[in-house]
């Protein structure tokens, strides 16, 4: 019994090593690597949520290696990331149809506008995955695109804003491992994603990016502009306590129970990270 339960755990250990998905966007792959943790745990050697990392694309593969502490991309997953702490019993009882998915590769973008202020959208109530919560437009890439096209295509589809590579300067800000449910107490893990976080500056300032805002109902239910003092306000709330609250009404970061209107957890970091590029600390692509 606990030599099967092992194995399949070993199985399910090694599918996350490899992590090469058969699927209609990117698949990832990890070099150099052996924490069995999850795709930050891969690179570090502790339990650290946080470790800067080299990403690529290459034949329709997102790959990620390690480098030089200066020199990478930093790459975090929530201090409560359920694989952190997935039993041999938890591990043997994911379906294999999950298991099988491996890791997909979405982007999310940061639309800063001249005046300096950042476009947030709230996820529709009646999407499956994070209902109801404040994110960056953004989704999956598609095979054959690169992170810019990918987050330009997401960006018109959800918002109607047509922005063409040179209306735009890109910059890479940071990874973020997304599994959901976000917490073993909701469930075990049924997706796995890696987002990467792109900055785009515009010329253009939020009242005439608002003018031509169309959301499309069935994704994005609401939008927002926020600036740098607002986002101070919504980082500064310690996601998992319960009663932690964002300055904007009704936006509660808890993650326990239901999904209620909040910042995302991962939002919140590339907030963080936009912050400190307003500070002359970003990294470019």
């Amino acid at each position: 019994m606990i030599n099967g339960m092992l194995g399949i755990l070993i199985g399910f250990l090694v599918l996350e090593m490899l992590i090469s998905v058969m699927v209609i966007t990117y698949g990832l792959c990890t070099m150099g690597t052996d924490h069995p943790e999850s795709i930050t745990g891969h690179f570090t050697e502790t339990l650290d949520d946080e470790v800067e990392v080299k990403c690529s694309l290459e034949n329709n593969r997102f790959i990620l290696c390690d480098c030089e502490k200066g020199r990478g991309i930093p790459l975090k997953r929530a201090t409560f990331c359920p694989f952190k702490y997935l039993s041999v019993a938890e591990a043997a009882a994911i379906p294999l149809d999950v298991q099988s998915r491996g890791v997909d590769v979405g982007v999310a973008i940061l639309l800063q506008s001249a005046n300096q202020k950042v476009l947030l959208t709230r996820r529709a109530a009646s999407l499956r995955i994070f209902p109801n919560v404040w994110v960056p437009p953004g989704g999956h890439v598609e095979l054959d695109e690169r992170l810019l096209d990918a987050g330009l295509r997401e960006l018109r589809e959800e918002t109607g804003l047509k922005l063409d590579p040179g209306d735009v300067s890109a910059q890479l800000l940071g990874l973020w491992e997304s599994v959901f449910p976000p917490m073993l107490s909701r469930g075990m893990p049924q997706r796995h994603h890696v987002v990467t976080y792109m900055l785009l500056n515009t010329s253009l300032t939020h009242q005439q990016l608002q003018a031509s805002l169309h959301p499309k109902p069935a994704e994005v239910s609401g939008c927002l502009w926020v600036d740098a003092s607002l986002v101070k306000a919504i980082v500064s709330a310690v996601d998992g306590e319960e009663g932690s609250v964002t300055p904007l009404e009704g936006l509660a970061t808890t993650i326990s129970g239901e999904d209620v209107e909040r910042v995302s957890t991962g939002t919140k970091y590339a907030l963080e990270l936009w912050l400190k590029n307003l500070e002359g600390q970003g990294t470019r692509c």
